[in-house]
């Protein structure tokens, strides 16, 4: 399954940089994850190439994403640390570059015509943004001549963001959700877990078949050993409308990652 082309469930890397990270990765291809997300930030580009390259997968069948550190947003920086994750990638180019976060170096200026001459060079097939906000988006898409794909936004059942992912359905943008199980907080939430039992299923497993089930959100969760192939088969539970409307109740606005300091404690 596929939103405005991006496969879902999307395979997140956040954290993994590590000897695992390869092995992880190749398993989530084996099984079947087609949408692989990683970041110059989180430094593992090599190993998520890696895996790529050993995985039993034809590359034009894996949608590859990355994103642009803060730091490497001045034009020239975009263009040549794109080069840069390319090569450590092992690929010609990337299906959806990031800019990772509007902090740093970021001037939409300067930073979005990069993002738009690295799109014209082939190096890029889509450009999106992450942790935009509905009034970064809305001067994003005036200044940027490539059409944004994405925006990638924490997102969770205690982080619902409403409004921001009615703007991307108004405007195709798709909301690519990381920390889609609240950094394992979900467990403890008491309407998850009923739902879990009614499904004979774990409470991630339902928090990422609600975000399956909202139009124009792709969640990516990270994972390891067992946690990747459950996750994957989340995407098979068939929530109820009771069920989603008890989900949707849980909305509380809870950050997990501080907008302030996160591009620097990644």
């Amino acid at each position: 399954m596929a939103v405005n082309g991006i496969p879902q469930p999307g395979f997140g890397t956040s954290g993994h940089d590590d000897d695992t990270c390869v092995e992880s990765v190749e398993r989530a291809l084996e099984i079947g994850y087609r949408h692989i997300d990683t970041a110059q930030m989180y430094d593992n580009e090599a190993m998520v190439g890696e895996a790529l390259e050993r995985a039993d997968v034809d590359r034009d069948d894996v949608f590859l994403a990355t994103k642009v550190h803060p730091s490497n947003l001045a034009y020239d920086d975009v263009l040549g640390s794109t080069e840069a994750s390319l090569e450590r990638l092992g690929v010609d180019a990337v299906d959806l570059l990031y800019v990772h976060w509007p902090t740093d170096a970021y001037d939409p200026a300067e930073t979005l015509p990069a993002m738009d001459e690295v799109a014209d060079r082939g190096l890029t097939r889509h450009v999106g943004v992450s942790n935009f906000t509905i009034e970064l988006l809305e001067e994003a898409q005036s200044i940027l001549e490539a059409p944004i794909l994405a925006n990638q936004v924490e997102l969770h059942p205690r982080l619902q963001q409403p409004e921001l992912v009615e703007h991307g359905r108004e405007h195709d943008i798709t909301t690519v959700a990381y920390c889609p199980v609240a950094q394992g907080e979900v467990a403890d939430i008491e309407t998850l877990e009923e739902i879990a039992v009614a499904h004979g299923a774990t409470p991630f497993q339902v928090a990422l078949a609600w975000q399956h089930a909202r139009e124009g959100v792709v969640p990516i969760p990270k994972a390891t050993g067992a946690h990747i192939e459950e996750n994957f088969t989340a995407s098979e539970i068939e929530l109820t409308e009771a069920e989603l409307e008890a989900l949707e109740g849980l909305n509380r606005g809870e950050r997990l990652i501080d907008p302030e300091a996160a591009a620097w404690n990644q």
